[in-house]
């Protein structure tokens, strides 16, 4: 009798303990299955104004505007610069460190800080990188590599492969895998593709892309350009290259496959790439890139994720000014004002003798600007953005859904 009691309260003690596991798993601590998080230079509000305007004019709503409930306005000065540069700005939101210029994810000693991506791993979910560069720009190297210097290329490419638990890499700068002598930039001569992986499935092209396997137990990588990837209209004018909303779209149907979930980390360059050679309509066009890119992972994420779109840095002052009308729209938007003044005007750059789009300070490249970002956010703990947060906090909110 002494014996069935004992095993009868240690069955109901064990029951007791699975449903409050169960309870305590999806019932108290609900957790996003996905965590995705865009990252660019192009979120902040003129940016999003213009292109608003440009794709249909004043009555026209962009998906960052009309899917996403929670707005913040993001501060992101760095530890040494009040304007941060591009290693900085993305260093703060992989890790929730401020560091210096040209540091990716180390602290003061050296010392590698965890980012977002390696947190991601070490949590059992699988991880996945997007960009429009190269893997070696700085913006995208904070979310796996850890340097004093990220203006020294060639150690970033190794450092990439040889992060465990990173399933899904998609962008561009396959010649940082390859020596000068074989076309690419390395210049220790290695040539880091040489020895094919069966951990590592290397796609060169959209179809390849697409065609690729969602179910794998290693790295699926695409390397689509030997540099950074073409704009939207270079791609149109005729490419191989996937576009933005390509790449995030099979990166999600690759990582949700992890019964855990995943993070997914999206790089967008394009915009102030723009920025910096004082092309408004390349601005405009892949901000409303980008813009596709989020509506894509909405559509595809569902409802169990965490979807954020944060700015980094703004880059070189763009503003369209004038008084178009409501429904004025596109090449209407370009056009001189009836006073014959320009559109669209920059702060810095190399267009300080162009009457088209003139820059008020001549300079090799636009220079970057002291001006808040702002990052939008819906899912699960999607409420912690909103009055004025700084960048470090968009770190602490992926961490906390992880």
């Amino acid at each position: 009798m002494r014996l069935r009691n004992q095993l009868l309260a240690l069955i109901i003690f064990g029951v007791f303990v699975a449903l409050g596991a169960f309870y305590i798993r999806f019932w108290t601590v609900k957790r996003p299955f996905a965590v995705i998080v865009f990252v660019s230079d192009g979120m902040v509000s003129r940016h999003l104004t213009a292109t608003r305007l440009y794709m249909g004019g004043a009555d026209s709503r962009l998906t960052v505007e009309s899917k996403f409930p929670n707005v913040a306005i993001v501060r992101n000065d760095g530890l040494q610069f009040a304007v941060p540069d591009s290693a900085a700005a993305a260093t703060a939101i992989a890790t929730g460190r401020k560091v210096r210029h040209r540091e990716l994810a180390v602290d003061a000693q050296g010392r590698a800080i965890p980012n977002i991506l390696e947190l991601a791993r070490d949590h059992g979910r699988n991880a996945g990188l997007v960009t429009t560069d190269r893997f070696t720009e700085a913006s995208t190297a904070a979310f796996f590599a850890h340097t004093a210097n990220s203006t020294l290329r060639d150690p970033l490419a190794p450092m990439l492969l040889g992060q465990q638990g990173l399933k899904v890499l998609l962008g561009g700068g396959l010649g940082d895998f390859l020596p000068v002598e074989k076309g690419g930039f390395r210049t220790d001569g290695r040539d880091l593709l040489a020895k094919p992986s069966a951990q590592l499935d290397i796609v060169r092209t959209k179809a390849e892309l697409e065609n690729a396997a969602s179910h794998r137990d290693g790295t699926l990588l695409g390397l689509f350009a030997p540099g950074a990837l073409s704009s939207v209209k270079q791609r149109e004018a005729g490419s191989t290259e996937p576009s933005l909303s390509d790449m995030v779209r099979r990166a999600i149907q690759c990582l949700e496959t992890d019964r855990d979930g995943y993070v997914l980390v999206v790089d967008e360059t394009q915009i102030s790439r723009a920025a910096l050679i004082n092309d408004g309509e390349m601005l405009l066009r892949e901000t409303a890139e980008l813009d596709k890119a989020i509506e894509t992972a909405i559509q595809y994420a569902g409802e169990r994720s965490l979807i954020v779109a944060v700015g980094r840095n703004n880059v070189n002052g763009f503003a369209m000014s004038g008084y178009p009308l409501r429904q004025d729209k596109g090449i209407a938007l370009l056009s001189p004002t009836p006073e014959g003044y320009p559109p669209i005007t920059w702060a810095s750059g190399p267009n300080g003798r162009d009457a088209a789009q003139p820059a008020a300070s001549q300079a090799p490249s636009g220079l970057g600007n002291a001006e808040d970002v702002i990052a939008v956010g819906r899912g699960l703990g999607a409420e912690k953005i909103r009055g004025f947060i700084d960048s470090t906090a968009i770190f602490e909110l992926l961490r906390d859904a992880l």
